[in-house]
Protein backbone atom coordinates (compact mmCIF):
# COMPACT_ATOMS: atom_id res chain seq x y z
CA UNK A 1 0.00 0.00 0.00
CA UNK A 2 1.13 3.51 -0.69
CA UNK A 3 -0.02 6.83 0.02
CA UNK A 4 0.67 9.57 -2.86
CA UNK A 5 0.69 13.55 -1.90
CA UNK A 6 1.58 16.52 -3.52
CA UNK A 7 2.76 19.47 -2.35
CA UNK A 8 2.31 23.06 -3.22
CA UNK A 9 5.52 24.91 -0.75
CA UNK A 10 4.05 28.26 1.29
CA UNK A 11 5.21 31.40 -0.44
CA UNK A 12 5.86 32.67 2.99
CA UNK A 13 9.88 31.16 4.62
CA UNK A 14 7.52 32.22 8.02
CA UNK A 15 5.09 29.98 7.24
CA UNK A 16 6.38 27.58 4.94
CA UNK A 17 6.19 24.82 7.78
CA UNK A 18 2.49 24.99 8.44
CA UNK A 19 0.68 22.85 6.33
CA UNK A 20 -2.99 22.60 5.42
CA UNK A 21 -4.13 19.41 3.48
CA UNK A 22 -6.83 17.65 1.72
CA UNK A 23 -7.02 13.81 1.75
CA UNK A 24 -9.51 11.14 0.28
CA UNK A 25 -8.71 7.48 0.00
CA UNK A 26 -8.02 5.01 -2.67
CA UNK A 27 -9.45 1.73 -0.85
CA UNK A 28 -12.80 0.14 -0.71
CA UNK A 29 -14.53 -3.07 0.63
CA UNK A 30 -17.08 -5.54 -0.63
CA UNK A 31 -20.03 -7.15 1.30
CA UNK A 32 -17.25 -9.72 2.13
CA UNK A 33 -14.59 -7.31 3.98
CA UNK A 34 -11.78 -9.44 3.93
CA UNK A 35 -12.20 -11.32 0.60
CA UNK A 36 -9.90 -9.66 -1.91
CA UNK A 37 -11.79 -11.37 -5.04
CA UNK A 38 -15.24 -9.81 -4.97
CA UNK A 39 -15.49 -6.38 -7.22
CA UNK A 40 -15.79 -3.30 -4.86
CA UNK A 41 -15.65 -0.63 -7.24
CA UNK A 42 -15.86 2.29 -4.88
CA UNK A 43 -17.13 4.87 -6.62
CA UNK A 44 -18.59 6.80 -3.42
CA UNK A 45 -16.70 5.63 -0.90
CA UNK A 46 -14.42 6.95 -1.48
CA UNK A 47 -13.06 7.64 -5.29
CA UNK A 48 -15.35 11.06 -4.42
CA UNK A 49 -12.98 11.94 -1.96
CA UNK A 50 -9.86 11.32 -4.05
CA UNK A 51 -11.58 13.07 -7.18
CA UNK A 52 -11.83 16.15 -4.43
CA UNK A 53 -8.61 15.95 -3.00
CA UNK A 54 -7.43 15.99 -7.06
CA UNK A 55 -9.65 18.96 -7.88
CA UNK A 56 -8.23 20.98 -5.24
CA UNK A 57 -5.14 20.93 -6.33
CA UNK A 58 -5.74 21.94 -10.00
CA UNK A 59 -7.78 24.72 -8.86
CA UNK A 60 -4.84 25.86 -6.21
CA UNK A 61 -2.35 24.95 -8.04
CA UNK A 62 -4.16 26.96 -11.02
CA UNK A 63 -4.09 30.17 -8.65
CA UNK A 64 -0.70 30.15 -7.45
CA UNK A 65 0.94 29.96 -10.57
CA UNK A 66 -1.17 32.55 -12.13
CA UNK A 67 -0.06 34.93 -9.39
CA UNK A 68 -3.56 35.29 -8.31
CA UNK A 69 -3.08 33.80 -4.98
CA UNK A 70 -0.13 34.03 -2.65
CA UNK A 71 -0.66 30.79 -0.26
CA UNK A 72 1.76 31.93 3.19
CA UNK A 73 1.41 28.31 4.31
CA UNK A 74 2.30 25.06 2.14
CA UNK A 75 -0.98 23.09 1.36
CA UNK A 76 -0.68 19.04 0.45
CA UNK A 77 -3.48 17.45 -1.38
CA UNK A 78 -3.37 13.69 -0.02
CA UNK A 79 -4.60 10.10 -1.78
CA UNK A 80 -4.00 7.32 1.10
CA UNK A 81 -4.08 3.59 1.17
CA UNK A 82 -5.54 1.22 4.08
CA UNK A 83 -8.44 3.44 5.40
CA UNK A 84 -10.67 0.33 5.46
CA UNK A 85 -7.79 -2.04 7.19
CA UNK A 86 -7.92 0.37 10.00
CA UNK A 87 -7.18 3.92 8.84
CA UNK A 88 -3.09 2.83 8.12
CA UNK A 89 -2.25 5.46 5.58
CA UNK A 90 -3.76 8.17 7.62
CA UNK A 91 -1.68 6.95 10.81
CA UNK A 92 1.49 7.11 8.12
CA UNK A 93 0.59 10.51 6.72
CA UNK A 94 0.32 12.18 9.94
CA UNK A 95 3.60 10.93 11.44
CA UNK A 96 5.30 11.44 8.01
CA UNK A 97 3.97 15.25 8.23
CA UNK A 98 5.42 15.23 11.73
CA UNK A 99 8.82 13.85 10.88
CA UNK A 100 9.21 16.26 8.40
CA UNK A 101 8.84 19.28 10.85
CA UNK A 102 5.27 20.05 9.53
CA UNK A 103 2.81 22.10 11.98
CA UNK A 104 -0.42 21.33 10.99
CA UNK A 105 -2.91 24.02 10.22
CA UNK A 106 -6.00 22.01 9.30
CA UNK A 107 -6.82 18.33 7.99
CA UNK A 108 -9.60 18.26 5.55
CA UNK A 109 -10.92 14.59 5.07
CA UNK A 110 -13.38 14.23 2.51
CA UNK A 111 -14.96 10.50 2.97
CA UNK A 112 -18.07 9.75 0.61
CA UNK A 113 -18.88 13.09 -0.90
CA UNK A 114 -20.60 12.16 -4.13
CA UNK A 115 -23.92 11.78 -3.92
CA UNK A 116 -26.96 13.65 -2.65
CA UNK A 117 -29.95 11.45 -2.35
CA UNK A 118 -31.87 13.13 0.49
CA UNK A 119 -35.15 13.96 -1.19
CA UNK A 120 -35.48 17.74 0.17
CA UNK A 121 -32.90 20.58 0.88
CA UNK A 122 -31.03 22.48 1.59
CA UNK A 123 -28.31 19.87 -0.39
CA UNK A 124 -25.45 20.48 2.46
CA UNK A 125 -22.29 18.83 3.13
CA UNK A 126 -21.96 17.61 6.78
CA UNK A 127 -18.26 18.45 8.48
CA UNK A 128 -18.05 16.64 11.67
CA UNK A 129 -15.69 18.00 14.23
CA UNK A 130 -15.09 16.71 17.66
CA UNK A 131 -16.78 14.41 19.88
CA UNK A 132 -20.44 17.00 21.17
CA UNK A 133 -17.81 15.99 24.92
CA UNK A 134 -17.71 18.99 27.00
CA UNK A 135 -13.88 18.92 26.96
CA UNK A 136 -14.27 19.34 22.90
CA UNK A 137 -16.72 22.06 22.50
CA UNK A 138 -13.68 24.17 21.55
CA UNK A 139 -11.50 22.31 20.39
CA UNK A 140 -9.05 22.86 17.59
CA UNK A 141 -10.93 20.67 15.06
CA UNK A 142 -13.89 22.37 16.37
CA UNK A 143 -12.76 25.42 15.73
CA UNK A 144 -11.47 24.20 11.98
CA UNK A 145 -15.21 23.38 11.16
CA UNK A 146 -16.04 26.87 12.37
CA UNK A 147 -14.18 28.82 9.92
CA UNK A 148 -14.69 26.22 7.37
CA UNK A 149 -18.41 27.09 7.73
CA UNK A 150 -17.71 30.74 8.05
CA UNK A 151 -15.67 30.76 4.78
CA UNK A 152 -18.21 28.57 2.85
CA UNK A 153 -21.48 29.89 4.40
CA UNK A 154 -23.99 28.17 6.15
CA UNK A 155 -26.01 26.90 3.35
CA UNK A 156 -23.37 25.15 2.50
CA UNK A 157 -21.86 23.64 5.05
CA UNK A 158 -23.95 21.98 7.87
CA UNK A 159 -21.80 21.54 11.20
CA UNK A 160 -22.00 18.06 12.76
CA UNK A 161 -20.50 18.22 16.73
CA UNK A 162 -19.64 14.78 16.29
CA UNK A 163 -16.13 13.23 15.59
CA UNK A 164 -17.86 10.91 12.87
CA UNK A 165 -20.79 9.31 12.33
CA UNK A 166 -21.90 6.39 15.09
CA UNK A 167 -20.18 3.33 14.64
CA UNK A 168 -17.82 4.63 12.23
CA UNK A 169 -14.67 6.57 11.48
CA UNK A 170 -12.17 8.07 9.02
CA UNK A 171 -8.86 9.39 8.03
CA UNK A 172 -9.23 12.76 10.04
CA UNK A 173 -9.66 10.61 13.47
CA UNK A 174 -5.64 9.94 13.80
CA UNK A 175 -4.75 13.99 13.60
CA UNK A 176 -7.64 14.39 15.49
CA UNK A 177 -6.30 11.62 18.61
CA UNK A 178 -3.02 14.02 18.53
CA UNK A 179 -5.30 17.33 19.44
CA UNK A 180 -4.75 18.75 15.47
CA UNK A 181 -7.27 20.16 14.13
CA UNK A 182 -8.47 17.79 11.48
CA UNK A 183 -12.69 17.67 10.23
CA UNK A 184 -14.29 14.83 7.77
CA UNK A 185 -16.65 16.00 5.37
CA UNK A 186 -19.47 13.43 4.09
CA UNK A 187 -22.33 13.53 1.95
CA UNK A 188 -25.91 14.67 4.30
CA UNK A 189 -27.36 11.12 3.77
CA UNK A 190 -25.54 8.15 3.09
CA UNK A 191 -27.61 4.97 0.74
CA UNK A 192 -25.93 1.96 3.08
CA UNK A 193 -26.83 -0.30 -0.33
CA UNK A 194 -24.36 1.88 -2.02
CA UNK A 195 -21.66 1.02 0.30
CA UNK A 196 -19.45 -1.57 0.93
CA UNK A 197 -21.47 -3.95 -0.97
CA UNK A 198 -20.41 -7.01 -3.90
CA UNK A 199 -22.42 -5.09 -7.25
CA UNK A 200 -25.66 -7.23 -7.52
CA UNK A 201 -29.65 -6.98 -7.51
CA UNK A 202 -31.79 -8.91 -5.11
CA UNK A 203 -35.50 -8.32 -4.44
CA UNK A 204 -35.21 -5.57 -7.13
CA UNK A 205 -32.54 -3.57 -5.27
CA UNK A 206 -29.33 -2.88 -6.78
CA UNK A 207 -26.20 -3.03 -4.47
CA UNK A 208 -23.03 -1.83 -4.92
CA UNK A 209 -21.04 1.18 -5.41
CA UNK A 210 -21.10 2.36 -8.63
CA UNK A 211 -20.02 5.85 -10.21
CA UNK A 212 -23.91 5.65 -11.87
CA UNK A 213 -25.42 6.40 -8.55
CA UNK A 214 -22.90 9.80 -8.05
CA UNK A 215 -24.20 13.13 -8.27
CA UNK A 216 -21.19 15.52 -10.09
CA UNK A 217 -22.87 18.80 -9.51
CA UNK A 218 -23.04 17.98 -5.31
CA UNK A 219 -19.26 16.73 -5.74
CA UNK A 220 -18.13 19.97 -7.77
CA UNK A 221 -19.81 21.65 -4.86
CA UNK A 222 -17.92 19.86 -2.28
CA UNK A 223 -14.60 20.32 -3.81
CA UNK A 224 -15.24 24.14 -4.37
CA UNK A 225 -15.73 24.21 -0.62
CA UNK A 226 -12.44 22.09 0.11
CA UNK A 227 -10.83 24.49 -2.42
CA UNK A 228 -11.65 27.40 -0.73
CA UNK A 229 -11.24 27.15 3.01
CA UNK A 230 -7.39 25.93 1.93
CA UNK A 231 -7.41 29.07 -0.22
CA UNK A 232 -8.29 31.45 2.63
CA UNK A 233 -6.74 29.58 5.79
CA UNK A 234 -2.91 29.26 3.42
CA UNK A 235 -3.18 32.57 2.92
CA UNK A 236 -4.27 33.56 7.02
CA UNK A 237 -1.76 34.77 9.59
CA UNK A 238 -0.67 32.14 11.92
CA UNK A 239 -3.42 31.62 15.16
CA UNK A 240 -2.18 33.92 18.35
CA UNK A 241 -1.17 32.00 21.76
CA UNK A 242 -1.47 32.00 25.21
CA UNK A 243 -5.32 33.32 25.13
CA UNK A 244 -6.06 34.14 28.22
CA UNK A 245 -9.21 35.47 30.22
CA UNK A 246 -8.86 37.21 33.45
CA UNK A 247 -11.93 39.31 35.24
CA UNK A 248 -13.73 37.50 37.40
CA UNK A 249 -15.40 39.01 40.51
CA UNK A 250 -15.13 42.38 38.09
CA UNK A 251 -17.83 44.14 35.90
CA UNK A 252 -15.17 43.74 32.94
CA UNK A 253 -13.68 40.78 30.51
CA UNK A 254 -10.01 41.36 30.10
CA UNK A 255 -8.46 39.38 27.41
CA UNK A 256 -4.77 38.97 26.58
CA UNK A 257 -2.50 36.97 24.18
CA UNK A 258 0.81 36.32 22.41
CA UNK A 259 1.57 36.18 18.47
CA UNK A 260 4.97 36.63 16.42
CA UNK A 261 5.68 39.14 14.28
CA UNK A 262 4.22 39.75 10.79
CA UNK A 263 3.95 42.68 8.74
CA UNK A 264 1.24 41.45 6.59
CA UNK A 265 -1.12 40.78 9.55
CA UNK A 266 -3.71 43.63 9.98
CA UNK A 267 -4.54 42.72 13.42
CA UNK A 268 -7.22 40.50 15.81
CA UNK A 269 -10.29 39.96 16.00
CA UNK A 270 -12.22 39.70 19.32
CA UNK A 271 -14.90 37.08 19.53
CA UNK A 272 -17.43 36.41 21.29
CA UNK A 273 -20.48 33.88 21.81
CA UNK A 274 -23.27 32.93 24.04
CA UNK A 275 -22.60 29.70 26.10
CA UNK A 276 -25.24 27.84 24.22
CA UNK A 277 -24.65 29.42 20.65
CA UNK A 278 -22.66 27.65 18.20
CA UNK A 279 -20.80 30.20 16.10
CA UNK A 280 -18.41 33.13 16.73
CA UNK A 281 -19.33 36.48 16.42
CA UNK A 282 -17.00 39.60 15.98
CA UNK A 283 -16.86 41.49 19.12
CA UNK A 284 -14.46 43.96 18.28
CA UNK A 285 -10.86 44.67 16.05
CA UNK A 286 -7.83 45.64 17.84
CA UNK A 287 -4.85 46.55 15.52
CA UNK A 288 -1.35 45.90 17.53
CA UNK A 289 -2.36 45.48 20.96
CA UNK A 290 -1.53 42.04 23.16
CA UNK A 291 -4.74 43.06 25.07
CA UNK A 292 -8.27 44.21 24.99
CA UNK A 293 -10.91 45.28 28.34
CA UNK A 294 -14.25 44.47 27.14
CA UNK A 295 -15.80 46.72 29.61
CA UNK A 296 -19.34 46.18 30.95
CA UNK A 297 -19.13 42.80 29.84
CA UNK A 298 -19.17 39.52 32.15
CA UNK A 299 -16.73 36.56 32.08
CA UNK A 300 -19.72 34.50 33.10
CA UNK A 301 -22.45 34.82 30.70
CA UNK A 302 -20.17 33.89 27.16
CA UNK A 303 -17.39 32.32 25.81
CA UNK A 304 -14.32 34.36 23.97
CA UNK A 305 -11.82 33.86 21.58
CA UNK A 306 -9.01 35.60 19.11
CA UNK A 307 -8.11 34.93 15.59
CA UNK A 308 -5.54 37.14 13.63
CA UNK A 309 -6.33 39.01 10.21
CA UNK A 310 -4.08 39.53 7.60
CA UNK A 311 -4.35 42.27 5.37
CA UNK A 312 -5.29 40.33 2.70
CA UNK A 313 -8.69 39.91 4.66
CA UNK A 314 -7.94 36.15 5.61
CA UNK A 315 -8.82 35.07 9.21
CA UNK A 316 -6.88 32.45 11.07
CA UNK A 317 -8.87 29.60 12.91
CA UNK A 318 -10.22 31.50 16.31
CA UNK A 319 -8.22 30.35 19.61
CA UNK A 320 -10.58 30.10 22.57
CA UNK A 321 -9.72 31.58 25.59
CA UNK A 322 -8.14 29.87 28.78
CA UNK A 323 -8.25 31.17 32.52
CA UNK A 324 -5.17 33.18 33.32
Amino acid sequence: MENVYAILPGSDPQFAKTLFLVSGHMDSLSSRWTDPVPDAPGADDDASGTAVSIECARLLSKLSSSGRAGFRSTLLFAVVSGEEQGLLGSEHMVDWIQSQGYTVGGMLDDDIVGADPSPSGPHRVRVFSGEGKIDDCDSPSRELARAIEEIDGPNAIRMIFLVDRYGRGGDQYPFYKKGLPAVRFTEPLENYAHQHQTPRTENGVEFGDLERHLNFTFLGAVARDNAEALRQLAMAPAPPSKVLLAGAVSPDAKISWSAQDDSERAGFEILWRDTTAPRWQVYDFVISSSSTVLTGVSTDNHFFAVRAVGKNGARSIAVPTQEE
